[in-house]
């Protein structure tokens, strides 16, 4: 089953381009991960500190390999440090 990820972050004005270079870190390794289809970032229009990647997966269990790999992990420390809280994600099934 396909699945979609919903990654919402939220940041600061100041924190945006440390941000956005982080994200094409992620975004770099995720391309050569097994099950993985496409994403895209989107910028809310009337929150302008808050930012979606919408990441869809072949599988659930190709998404929890990505979650789980320590690359991962590592930059998304990163992110979480810079945002001063943790990523929301949600799961749906497609």
């Amino acid at each position: 089953m396909t699945v979609k990820i919903f990654i919402r972050r939220k940041v600061a004005p100041a924190n945006i381009l440390e941000l956005t270079v982080l994200l094409k870190k992620l975004r770099a390794l995720t391309l050569s991960q097994p099950g993985y289809i496409y994403g895209e970032t989107l910028k809310r229009l009337d929150h302008d500190d808050e930012c979606m990647v919408i990441s869809t997966w072949r599988s659930q269990e190709d998404w929890n390999a990505w979650f789980n790999n320590e690359q991962r992990i590592k930059i998304q420390a990163e992110i979480d440090n810079l945002l001063g809280e943790k990523t929301e994600y949600a799961i749906y099934e497609i």
